[in-house]
């Protein structure tokens, strides 16, 4: 008994001293909690929105005050008339636009009633429709507030919504993007990753360092198979929600696969750094679920809005690369924008790759070392 709790003792004092077990016994749970407590809520605060006030009396600027003082809507003053809402759209600058008809207040008093319509950017439907439930609630609420006295007067202001790019409300027009990004990070990224673990973990790469082949050509020669593998997959995700969902394909579908494409090299380099700092395949599957998969799904865009996070998780959304691969899918697919529209998701995805790629051969070369 005293030898096997001495082997006990003996198995504590190792795991004490390795960093890389502690970090994922203490580390992960820390991380994961974090990220689910703050990312993972459905809740929106401070929307960005355009007020468009083409009356400009007092109903209308009592409206204004009540929707900027929900804590819900931040108002984007650089668009101040209807013909700017598309770009501003486009653009990602707006989720939604509120356009108040002139001589609102003589409607209300001689017609009995007016329209305000509210314009939403539907790539997201879950946080357009929230938007437009906020806004119709402040709207019924000052309707409420303005019924005569002893009688229930008919809602004097009536609603008009209008869901741009989505206007079904298809939660498949989200989760084709999102789903496309993370198979393209699990084939490309993680099997990569265990791929070329796999061969140190075997012993296998030291017979091919001393074949004729270079170093870099056999890193190349691990990657090709799953770049065409992931091209392969994004073709086939592509093909289900054209054919199968209805997706819709606005845009060019060159441009989707050639920014696909530079989203599998930014995943693949990716691959290939995990692949530097693993070194057994557990290690290489675990550091590409905690680190990749968890960030892509919660950090992304994909389930949950980033600008309802905090700042922090904000920031740190930013060194993602599958949230901007995300902003050129919905782009590409829903709204029809081109490459002059997508120029700087598309530099970043870039940079990420060469910053990965110079990352992992130094690493590679020094382990060679």
């Amino acid at each position: 008994m005293n030898r096997f709790w001495g082997f006990v003792r003996k198995e504590f004092y190792h795991i004490w001293r390795d960093p890389r077990t502690l970090l994922i016994l203490f580390g992960m749970p820390v991380a994961q909690i974090l990220l689910f407590g703050y990312a993972v809520t459905n809740e929106i605060k401070e929307a960005q929105i355009a007020i468009i006030d083409q009356a400009r009396d007092e109903a209308s600027r009592e409206i204004t005050r009540s929707m900027l003082a929900s804590g819900y809507f931040l108002l984007n003053e650089e668009v101040d008339n209807k013909e700017g809402v598309e770009e501003a759209f486009r653009q990602g600058n707006i989720k939604m636009a509120v356009v108040i008809p002139a001589n609102l207040s003589r409607d209300l008093q001689h017609g009995g009633g007016a329209t305000i319509q509210l314009l939403s950017d539907a790539t997201d439907p879950n946080t357009s429709n929230t938007l437009v439930t906020y806004a119709s609630q402040i709207i019924q609420r000052y309707n409420l507030r303005h019924q005569s006295p002893g009688t229930a007067a008919p809602i004097r202001i009536g609603i008009s919504t209008e869901m741009r790019y989505n206007p079904q409300l298809k939660g498949v027009f989200l989760f084709v993007p999102g789903l496309m990004t993370i198979i393209l990070m699990l084939v490309s990224a993680m099997m990569t990753s265990i791929s070329i673990t796999r061969e140190k973990e075997m012993g296998n790469l030291e017979v091919l360092l001393v074949s004729p082949l270079q170093p870099i050509q056999i890193i190349l020669g691990k990657v090709v198979p799953y770049l065409f593998l992931a091209m392969a997959d994004a073709l086939l995700v592509l093909g289900m929600g054209y054919f199968v969902f209805d997706v819709p394909l606005a845009g060019s579908l060159w441009l989707l696969l050639a920014e696909s494409f530079v989203f599998v090299l930014s995943a693949l380099s990716l691959g290939i750094l995990i692949s530097t700092v693993a070194k057994t395949q557990q290690v290489a599957l675990l550091l590409s679920l905690m680190g990749l998969m968890l960030p892509t799904i919660l950090l992304s865009g994909f389930m949950f809005p980033i600008d309802n996070m905090p700042i922090v998780l904000q920031v740190i959304s930013h060194i993602v690369p599958a949230r901007w691969f995300i902003e050129i899918v919905k782009g590409i697919m829903l709204q029809g924008l081109g490459l002059g529209d997508l120029w700087v998701q598309t530099l970043i995805l870039l940079g990420f790759t060469v910053f990965f790629l110079v990352l992992s051969l130094k690493r590679f070369n020094i382990r060679l070392a």
